[in-house]
């Protein structure tokens, strides 16, 4: 069975070699076939604690780490889009800067 690879932004690097990733998908709702955005938060392992928060990575299935972490960091991604996430001219940016206000807002209540 292959591994599963998702993409999201990360919300939180305050543990050590953990971050937390939100993975926001849509799908379609069965009877006013609209899109609905759905979002969930994974823990990843981060080796050398590289991810920052706002960055954009990408986060692959592996065996259990600990009870809650059983995916890892891969490494292209987040390379390359932390300049683009620190730049807030693309609309990649602000919604990274509005996905990190809202998960920063939630944590404080």
């Amino acid at each position: 069975m292959p591994r599963r690879v998702l993409q999201g932004v990360v919300v939180s690097d305050k543990a050590n070699k953990t971050v937390s990733v939100l993975v926001e998908r849509r799908i379609m709702h069965p009877v006013y076939k609209k899109f609905v955005k759905r979002s969930k938060k994974y823990l990843a392992h981060d080796e050398d604690n590289r991810a920052k928060v706002g960055d954009k990575v990408e986060i692959i299935e592996c065996r259990p780490i600990s009870k809650r972490k059983t995916w890892i960091l891969v490494g292209d991604m987040m390379m390359q889009t932390r300049a683009q996430t620190r730049d807030t001219s693309t609309p990649e940016a602000r919604e990274a800067k509005r996905t990190v206000a809202k998960a920063k807002k939630a944590a404080a209540k």
